[in-house]
């Protein structure tokens, strides 16, 4: 199934335009300059919460409800903050048929808000809408359900899309989910919206700050099931190479410095963007280790993002990029 999903590179429908249609874009992909452009702020949106909370170990990052998260999005975009990646978590969790009323509702009214003034990606997974916190559907012997997978996957990236996303994020690392969403959007009249793929994933120690936030823990298991093994850099190129043939606009590795000798061979190879996510147990690391008089965490970020951008990552997600501006970005 998989295999006749898979098209050469020359033959996916691939427009340069994508990454050309609001300004944030463009000067995101500027190669010449180290801005606060290149820099991406998540935001935690709960349809529970009621009084925002502040995530364990992300000095100034929280999980907020809908009119919170739009204050919060408004101080940052006075602090020179542009780029938004939007993860939401519903009230419902369930195993198929997710209700996405939610997240139309966190999208819409975002872009409403702030129309142009920012460029909005949002996160496509299913960790944070299932019963037990997987990023896929399974069959009854817990072997990964993969056609219907990529249906909901591409369902909720069209839905996404059609709310307002200006970039769509998918994050699950299922075999074949790129060139499926890329297919439903160009079907769908979204053939401008852009795909920017967390291509090279690892299973790794470092998310335990992030699955709190967008409660998306495992109940049974781990993801070494579908995500990469680190201990692997051929797969790790390998599926990034993946996500391009499939019509990724661009690339990005997670966790950004654990993958750091991985950026300029995938780019090379690729010829697309390749991105950083400064996971929320790295930046964890930074902020108690500033907690407790061990560092200076404004000079400890610096120099961290510094590294990703030597390495040439085009862009850097990061909890700390409502603080670049003071750190002199």
């Amino acid at each position: 199934m998989i295999g006749k999903m898979r098209l050469p590179m020359n033959n996916v429908d691939k427009k340069l335009h994508r990454l050309k249609g609001n300004k944030f874009l463009r000067d995101l992909c500027s190669e010449t300059d180290f801005t606060r452009s290149n820099f991406v702020q998540p935001i935690f949106v709960n349809e529970t919460i009621t009084n925002k909370e502040e995530i364990l170990g992300l000095k100034d990052n929280f999980v907020m409800n809908l009119d919170d998260s739009l204050k919060q999005i408004n101080v940052d975009i006075s602090n020179g903050v542009n780029n938004f990646l939007l993860f939401i978590s519903p009230k419902n969790k369930a195993q198929n048929s997710f209700n996405l009323s939610f997240h139309e509702q966190v999208i819409s009214s975002v872009k409403d808000e702030f129309k142009n003034d920012i460029n909005l990606w949002t996160d496509v997974c299913l960790c944070s809408l299932t019963d037990h916190g997987h990023c896929c559907l399974f069959n009854n012997d817990h072997s990964i359900n993969l056609d219907t997978t990529l249906l909901e996957i591409s369902n909720i990236a069209r839905i996404y899309a059609e709310a307002g996303s200006d970039v769509i994020a998918p994050s699950d690392m299922m075999d074949g989910r790129t060139l499926k969403i890329r297919e439903v959007l160009d079907n769908s009249n979204l053939s401008m919206t852009p795909i920017i793929s967390y291509s090279t994933k690892f299973s790794s120690n470092f998310y335990g700050p992030f699955r709190n936030a967008a409660e998306s823990t495992p109940s049974f298991g781990d993801r070494k099931q579908y995500q990469l093994d680190y201990r692997s850099k051929s797969e790790a190129i390998r599926a990034s190479i993946r996500c391009a043939e499939e019509g990724a606009d661009m690339l990005m590795v997670k966790p950004g410095i654990t993958s750091i000798d991985l950026i300029s061979n995938i780019k090379d190879k690729t010829n697309l963007m390749v991105g950083a996510y400064q996971v929320s147990g790295e930046y964890a690391g930074i902020c108690l280790s500033e907690e407790k008089g061990l560092l200076n965490l404004e000079e400890a970020l610096k120099e961290t993002w510094h590294v990703m951008r030597r390495a040439e990552a085009q862009f850097i997600i990061t909890y700390g990029a409502r603080l670049a501006k003071q750190i002199g970005f």
